[in-house]
């Protein structure tokens, strides 16, 4: 691995208490996902947010699954960590 690699993962470990392998088990889920099928896509938020420590309110958890499911998904990083940040 990289060291921007090294670098990235022991900046998300420190600010979100996730684990490095439990990153890669993540990234490696989504080479098979179906990105269209709500029942897949809402599983991964909740595993996302239970990793995250992050609890994800109903109406936010059918927001992004809604976006993601309509392919309607930010095209830029700010716009995303605005759809996580700004829970109802």
């Amino acid at each position: 691995m990289s060291e921007f690699h090294d670098k990235l993962f022991d900046k998300v470990q420190q600010n979100s208490d996730i684990s490095s392998q439990a990153i890669y088990q993540v990234a490696d889920s989504l080479n098979q996902t179906d990105f269209s099928d709500e029942e897949t896509i809402r599983s991964l938020v909740q595993r996302l947010a239970t990793l995250a420590d992050s609890p994800v309110s109903k109406e936010k958890e059918d927001k992004i699954v809604e976006s993601i499911t309509q392919n309607n998904m930010p095209a830029d990083m700010q716009s995303i960590n605005n759809l996580f940040k700004n829970q109802p």
